[in-house]
């Protein structure tokens, strides 16, 4: 059963932190967390335009800090959902063996969306973000083995 999920990006600034809220909101009960591949940003809140778009939505990201993936979160973590190819890519590739969290695409189980969540930072566009992780949580939300671990109030 899949309770402990975390959304990674590259800088831990605009989609992670985003993703992990959406999924925080649409699967209660389960443990959601994000991070970085770099450390570009480690300890800085997410991007402001990014917390200004998700508030209008209802998604408060103004308490998080970016850090950056370790070793450890490949054991702590069951799911690792990375926003982009690239990012699973570096995720593979620092992934320690013997390591059991799963690695997939975050929109993956959302034939209807482009590959990779397009990264606001430069495209500008907070919106469109929003809306391809608002998919991605209700895909997730969907697979019996993540719905099975919201908590029975939530239900």
């Amino acid at each position: 059963m899949t309770t402990r999920i975390l959304c990674v990006c590259l800088g831990n600034i605009c989609r992670s932190p985003t993703g992990q809220a959406v999924l925080a909101s649409t699967l209660p009960g389960i443990e959601i967390d994000s991070a970085g591949t770099s450390n570009w940003h480690i300890g800085d809140p997410p991007y402001g335009p990014m917390i200004a778009a998700a508030l209008k939505r209802g998604y408060d990201l103004s308490d998080q800090r970016a850090r950056q993936i370790g070793p450890d979160d490949f054991n702590a973590f069951d799911l690792i959902l990375a926003m982009d190819r690239k990012n699973l890519r570096d995720l593979d590739a620092m992934r320690p063996a013997g390591s059991h969290a799963q690695l997939a695409l975050y929109l993956s189980l959302s034939p209807d969306t482009p590959e990779d969540v397009p990264d606001p930072y430069y495209t500008r566009d907070f919106n469109e973000t929003l809306d391809l992780i608002e998919i991605g949580a209700k895909a997730w939300a969907a697979q019996p083995h993540i719905a099975s671990a919201v908590s029975p109030k939530e239900r």
